[in-house]
């Protein structure tokens, strides 16, 4: 397939002739001036950093796009729904896209759980959903129009963290401490202690928590018994730090490890935290640092625009959407179910964080990262292909 590339100027003329001059084959959502395009994010709440990160990048997708003289001859209008990372807000966020906006397609959400619940609808409607994050693998089994721009855990838990933890870690004897009320967590445990003891690891001590806990001093000291080489951690950024700074008072010192639910700039803010996560590690789809031409033109753009260097989310976010107007592109129309099949047909697709292909249970098939926190900051280790 051809691809897309905003990066190189004589590509991106021949894109804005490509596109510009063809026709759309079908009124559905794109009856109008514009292509209207869904996203629902956690703007506010518990998980804001994610999702406000996830919308800068598709904000700076959708003004690439438009810049290229849009798809089909149309620019892509963005609406935009705040879940307010609440369980049941999602459903009510899509519902309205859907009938009110009539939109062609939803992108997000950042996490599985939100996710998870959104998808039955636009399954039911015969809309695309494209995640740009959510890694639990029960997302895209919800039906054949729901897609992701990630990684999935088996990737993640199974392969990226199992394989870093025994090889890179030398760690042989491992503790791990889940939030039970997150089935992105849930799920990354189950996969990474199936390959982590095949690969002859042992798991020493497995402890649990539920989303609003704060106090984790009774699993990490039940943890610190055992002694282990490294604690696995696969959580959300917020209780990263508070069980990172109470082990580090409980005497525990060895390295912390966790997936991506810890991208985010709050991991390391706040009084001691950077000190509490020296030198620990996690798993993530982008990092800024990484010497890429498609990753560094959209560092230099994300900056400009938002002051700020991009991280993981936000990559993600801009490309869930410039697969969204490939895949438009490519159907020739906005009628679901050939942008469905459009989507199901992505390979090679360069990204920004890295080159991707949709499989059959429409997942991204492309690299992990590992970063390393240094002096606060998130610095980048290793590749990790699939």
């Amino acid at each position: 397939m051809k691809k897309w590339s905003f990066f190189v100027p004589v590509l991106l003329c021949g894109f804005v002739l490509a596109i510009t001059g063809c026709k759309d084959s079908s009124n559905s959502g794109a009856s109008g001036q514009t292509i209207k395009v869904g996203e629902f994010a956690s703007l506010t709440g518990s998980e804001a950093s994610f999702g406000q990160s996830s919308h800068k990048g598709t904000l700076l997708a959708i003004d690439d796009i438009n810049a290229a003289g849009g798809v089909l001859g149309k620019k892509f209008e963005l609406l935009t729904e705040d879940d307010q990372s609440k369980d049941g807000e999602s459903a009510t966020a899509v519902k309205k896209l859907i009938s009110r906006d009539k939109v062609v397609a939803i992108l997000g959400e950042v996490a599985s759980g939100r996710s998870l619940e959104a998808a039955p609808i636009c399954q039911e409607y015969k809309i695309p959903q494209i995640s740009p994050s959510s890694t639990n693998p029960k997302v895209t089994a919800m039906g054949d129009y729901i897609f992701r721009v990630c990684f999935e855990d088996k990737f993640q838990g199974g392969v990226v963290l199992a394989k870093f933890a025994l090889q890179s870690l030398k760690a042989k004897r491992v503790a791990i401490l889940t939030d039970v009320s997150a089935a992105y967590s849930a799920g990354l445990t189950t996969y990474f202690k199936e390959q982590f003891i095949a690969g002859g690891g042992q798991v020493v001590a497995e402890q649990k928590f539920t989303k609003d806990d704060k106090d984790f001093k009774a699993q990490l000291t039940a943890i610190k018994t055992q002694n282990p080489d490294a604690i696995f951690m696969p959580i959300y950024y917020g209780p990263a730090t508070l069980i990172a700074l109470q082990a580090r008072e409980l005497g525990i010192t060895c390295p912390l490890f966790g997936g991506d639910g810890w991208e985010a700039p709050e991991l390391v803010q706040g009084p001691g935290a950077a000190e509490a996560l020296e030198g620990c590690f996690y798993s993530t789809h982008f990092a800024p640092d990484q010497q890429t031409p498609e990753a560094q033109e959209f560092v230099k753009k994300y900056e400009a625009k938002f002051g700020a260097k991009p991280d993981a989310m936000g990559a993600l976010g801009y490309d869930s959407a410039l697969v969204l107007a490939d895949a438009i592109k490519r159907a020739g129309t906005t009628e679901g179910a050939k942008v469905r099949d459009a989507l199901a047909a992505t390979k090679d697709f360069q990204g920004v964080t890295g080159k991707m292909t949709i499989d059959p249970e429409r997942n991204a098939r492309k690299p992990a990262v590992i970063l390393q926190i240094k002096g606060g900051k998130f610095v980048y280790r290793e590749t990790v292909n699939p």
